[in-house]
């Protein structure tokens, strides 16, 4: 029978958005994961009240990021890997970008966003030297670090020597920072706006590697990157561009590179069908909401982007916690 179910789930999911950032705030998953299993003992640790603990408790079970067994909870491997504070992976940090106000600005006219084909000009934070890119960066670290991990193995920099390596629109500098730390001849330029290329050099502080890390301010458009690099890196940037300004950031990227140099992209990217991998597809709906021709391209479509900008030998590495990698050589 024909049920409103899903209409109803579907309505409430800001609810649900808002029940997971609560427990972050109030340390919830980390005072679980200590030993704190009843609604006293984590309200006494979460300094709440009962009544709030034992709905939200509820709440996060029927949402699997808890287990509940009589009056007890417990978290599931998943939250214990990933919302606990005691984790290396903790995701906890990237809640304050996902939930901002500014990101959930993007869909409260969506359907004006569909009519006309794209953002209002005004909405438009891509190409800007916006505060929320610092947010941005100063929580999504954490999160990418498997990615970076993975771009590396793909590059197989411990066996490259003395490598330059040049990340567009780096961020939190992750993807260039591992690099360095698995490579100690590694020399890398960091480009983006410099309130968040400020984040990516306390982070190569951090580890370790601040003397081969160097910064490179601007627009990644504009901005002259110089030449003879071994490595081009861009994650999680081509996403926010229609196709023809992609190609114009891969031409110039392939302008930077040494002949034979390697480009390394990271992307959301759909199957041809674009229903499938579910997250992948969906975050094309992201880019429809907050930029103004971004997408989630396929393969197929990377695939014709890079070989418009004059780059050969095409390929995808099995996807990395979502994500793809996608390499590509000059």
């Amino acid at each position: 029978m024909p049920s409103p179910e899903l209409f109803f789930e579907t309505m409430f999911a800001p609810q649900r958005t808002a029940a997971l950032k609560a427990a972050i705030d109030l340390d919830l998953f980390t005072v679980v994961g200590d030993g704190a299993a009843t609604v006293r003992a984590i309200a006494d640790r979460c300094h709440a009240s009962e009544r709030g603990i034992r709905i939200l408790c509820d709440n996060l079970a029927m949402m699997r990021f808890l287990t509940k067994t009589g009056d007890t909870y417990a978290l599931t491997p998943d939250s214990q890997m990933f919302l606990s504070k005691r984790s290396p992976a903790y995701l906890g940090t990237a809640a304050e970008f996902l939930s901002s106000l500014e990101t959930a600005r993007s869909f409260d006219h969506l359907a004006d966003t569909i009519r006309r084909g794209t953002i209002a000009p005004e909405a438009n934070t891509v190409s800007d030297d916006n505060p929320i890119w610092v947010r941005f960066a100063r929580g999504m670290a954490p999160m990418m670090m498997p990615q970076a991990n993975a771009i590396a193995d793909a590059l197989e920099v411990e066996a490259a020597g003395p490598i330059r390596v040049l990340d567009i629109a780096a961020g939190h500098g992750i993807f260039g920072i591992v690099i360095a730390t698995r490579n100690p001849a590694a020399e890398i330029v960091a480009v983006d706006w410099a309130g968040v290329l400020a984040v990516a050099t306390e982070n190569a502080q951090a580890m370790g590697v601040a003397a081969r890390h160097h910064v490179l301010s601007g627009d990644a458009f504009k901005v002259e990157y110089g030449t003879g690099f071994d490595i081009v890196l861009i994650a999680n940037f081509l996403h926010h561009f229609d196709r023809p300004a992609c190609v114009r950031l891969l031409e110039k990227a392939r302008a930077a590179l040494k002949p034979g140099g390697k480009v390394a992209i990271l992307e959301f990217v759909p199957n041809d069908d674009r229903m499938s991998p579910p997250i992948a597809a969906g975050f094309s709906l992201t880019m429809l909401g907050g930029t103004p021709g971004g997408d989630a391209y396929t393969f197929r479509e990377h695939q014709s982007m890079l070989m418009d900008a004059g780059f050969k030998d095409v390929a995808a590495f099995p996807p990395v916690t979502m994500q793809t990698i996608i390499v590509a050589s000059r």
